[in-house]
């Protein structure tokens, strides 16, 4: 049988008088397809024993990309070229982070992701990397550039970490949608993935359990743009089907 994984989504506000919908971009969902597990959306709900329920549910976890985490959760007030946030997001997302790290669940966090599980367990984030980091490297490039699959940077990673494992190689580009940036590394999490600058841009667990996080879209990239990236996902679903009944 099949693990099945959760996959957190946002909200999309199309028009004021509309209700939100819950929204996900397709490849997240095609990521897991391609790597053996079966997706399923997480939707925008406000009952945290319906959100239990759901997460009792799944044999992994995914906290997909999206806007930025309210400052209140990491305990700093905001600052200047803070993006928009959704409280009601952050309230969804951070308890399932908390949960999966608990409970030794896999966990993989893409962009805001992995900004989640560093902010749900301790740590904080650079609210804007511009004005908070001196750094000549665009980090929303394939952003303005308006193409998802443009490499914008390299990604080194320390030799002895997963992610250098699962792709052969302690460097490997990336693209790079992203304004905001991990500070502070919570305990019981690593720092694995430098850009050229040195922002984090990839972390760990400490831990036995699958426990991933990344800062750039490889969803995005997993397709025709490198599908070395695939390994990524391959890995995590393996780990999500471990203890999954076989048909």
């Amino acid at each position: 049988m099949k693990p099945t994984i959760g996959i957190s989504c946002g909200a999309f506000r199309d028009r004021d008088w509309c209700p939100p919908a819950n929204f996900l971009r397709k490849n997240y969902t095609d990521a897991i397809v391609t790597a053996g597990g079966l997706p399923l959306i997480i939707p925008m709900i406000d009952d945290i024993e319906v959100l239990r329920a759901l997460y009792d549910r799944m044999d992994g976890i995914v906290i997909s990309g999206g806007g930025d985490i309210d400052p209140r959760f990491y305990r700093e007030r905001p600052l200047a070229g803070l993006g928009p946030t959704d409280p009601a997001r952050d309230e969804i997302e951070l308890p399932l982070a908390r949960w999966a790290v608990e409970e030794s669940k896999p966990l993989l966090g893409i962009c805001r992701g992995a900004q989640v599980i560093n902010v749900a367990l301790g740590g904080t984030l650079y609210q804007d990397i511009p004005s908070q980091i001196h750094t000549q490297l665009v980090h929303d490039s394939s952003f303005t550039r308006q193409d998802w699959t443009y490499m914008a940077h390299e990604l080194q990673l320390e030799p002895d970490s997963k992610l250098a494992h699962l792709f052969g190689t302690n460097c490997i580009m990336t693209n790079s949608l992203h304004h905001q940036s991990l500070k502070d590394i919570a305990p019981g999490l690593r720092p694995v993935g430098w850009a050229p600058d040195g922002v984090v841009e990839a972390i760990e667990g400490e831990g036995e359990s699958f426990l991933v996080g990344v800062q750039c879209h490889p969803e995005a990239l997993q397709g025709a743009a490198d599908v070395r990236w695939q390994a990524l996902f391959r890995d995590f679903v393996a780990s999500c089907a471990v203890g999954v009944p076989a048909l």
